[in-house]
């Protein structure tokens, strides 16, 4: 019978014996490789309590999980020495170098493990990689990610301070579990790494967060960009008067769209049904998509839909037709505009908070803010003004943006990256090891369809 020469680089490791081959759980080839440590690897052995040279006791076994060989699987078997004193009885075992520390596995492994890891590949891939279960896997990353991240202190671990002083920061919530229960992050708006994450959605996380970074750091800091959260805005203001609140153009159009369009749209269908305009009630279902796009949104969809654009392409293995776009949306648009002044108003609001958000100047700002907010008032519309309350309440955060021009767009990515994360995991029940790799998630480079190096036919 011929045997495969499997490479076996443990230092010190003799093989005593051909390897065996079964199937793993899994269903790949486990070779294994039984032997000992060789004579180079024995030093005198003193004893750790009265220093007496010590003897040969007995044997001992350990069996380590080695670096796959293709898909296959090796196990090593390695006989160690224990040794006894003979002056107190002590008993001591032969230290295996190439093994990991709390694992049984070589050390090769491990950093096999480690390097995948780091590379992006996550926990399942690395498991069916390394023939490793995914308990260990997760541990090694832990550890690998505490490392990166984390200083020990008297007090225990606690994250690294950061390494650059930041200009802006951004500061939003995201959904932990399923019961109700949030997390926050603090991220610098330059880089997009984030500072500082813990459970909870409160004034505390803020404090926590300065507390940690110092006051004499937050003197750098000039504006923090966060959804209107008032807790948020008081504790950063409280700490650190000189801060500036921005609250970005998103969230104010987002709270427009919910609290004051979609909810006249409701209001006008049940008053149209109430006063027996079947036909006018039905033109406004399904309405809301469109009264809450740009118009500039519309006129690409109508482009495309003329152009013939598919939304779904064709197959005919499944037998599932081509789907394209509908033509119409902008007249559509315009009709609803023309039939109602409170969505003429409403389209006026939108085209001027749009203009006010491009503007660097703090009193054309002011002044673009505030006829919005007369226009909302002089509707008489109880949802328009609400929101005219809402502008008044935030007047200082809208206009900041003038200044500074940050919005909390990073932020948003690295929300879609956690919700990414949490589904690759299947879940993560270990909220620190979720917290590390959400750290360590906004650190990795990020290229939007990379070119290719491959040569044209």
């Amino acid at each position: 019978m011929e045997y495969l020469k499997m490479p076996i680089d443990a230092q010190g490791f003799i093989c005593t014996e051909l390897p065996t081959i079964t199937k793993s759980r899994s269903g790949r080839e486990l070779y294994t490789f039984k032997g000992s440590l060789g004579y180079s690897y024995f030093n005198d052995t003193f004893c750790e309590d009265c220093g007496c040279k010590m003897h040969n006791h007995d044997r001992q076994t350990i069996t380590l999980l080695h670096l796959p060989f293709g898909l296959n699987l090796i196990n090593m078997v390695v006989s160690k020495q224990r040794f006894k004193c003979p002056n107190c009885n002590r008993i001591q075992t032969q230290e295996v170098k190439f093994k990991a520390p709390n694992h049984n596995i070589t050390m090769q492994l491990r950093n096999y493990a480690y390097d995948l890891l780091a590379y992006g590949f996550n926990n399942k891939q690395v498991s069916e990689l390394t023939g490793l279960c995914k308990n260990t896997v997760k541990q090694i990353d832990k550890k690998r990610l505490s490392e990166m991240y984390t200083d020990t202190t008297f007090n225990g671990r606690t994250l690294k301070k950061p390494d650059r002083q930041s200009r802006f920061l951004g500061i939003d919530e995201f959904k932990l579990h399923d019961n109700h229960e949030y997390a926050t992050h603090i991220t610098d708006l330059e880089t997009g790494h984030i500072l500082w994450i813990a459970k909870g959605k409160k004034k505390q996380v803020v404090y926590d967060f300065i507390e940690h970074v110092g006051h004499d750091w937050m003197l750098g800091v000039e504006a923090v960009a966060c959804d209107m959260n008032s807790d948020f805005q008081e504790a950063f203001q409280d700490s650190c008067p000189h801060l500036k609140i921005v609250f970005d153009h998103f969230h104010i159009v987002k709270y427009f769209n919910d609290k004051v369009i979609s909810a006249v749209r409701k209001n006008e269908q049940a008053r149209l049904i109430e006063a027996g305009d079947e036909e006018a009630a039905k033109s406004l279902k399904g309405s809301k998509h469109i009264l809450t796009s740009k118009k500039s949104t519309l006129k690409k969809k109508d482009e495309k839909a003329t152009a013939g654009v598919p939304v779904r392409k064709e197959s005919e293995l499944f037998n599932t037709p081509e789907v394209t776009l509908k033509y119409g949306y902008l007249d559509r648009y315009e009709d609803l505009l023309s039939k109602n002044k409170l969505f003429l108003t409403a389209d006026i609001i939108k085209e001027k908070l749009s203009y006010a958000y491009k503007l660097n100047n703090v009193k054309d700002m002011i002044f673009e803010m505030s006829e919005i907010i007369s226009i909302c008032i002089a509707t008489e519309n109880t949802h328009f003004i609400k929101f005219a309350k809402m502008l008044n309440s935030h007047f200082d955060g809208i206009v900041s943006h003038a200044i500074h021009g940050i919005s909390t767009g990073k932020i948003e990515g690295i929300n879609n990256k956690i919700k990414t994360l949490r589904r690759q995991g299947y879940g993560y029940p270990d909220d620190e090891y979720f917290f590390l790799k959400i750290i360590d998630a906004s650190r990795q480079r990020y290229t939007r369809n990379p070119l290719s190096h491959r040569k044209s036919d």
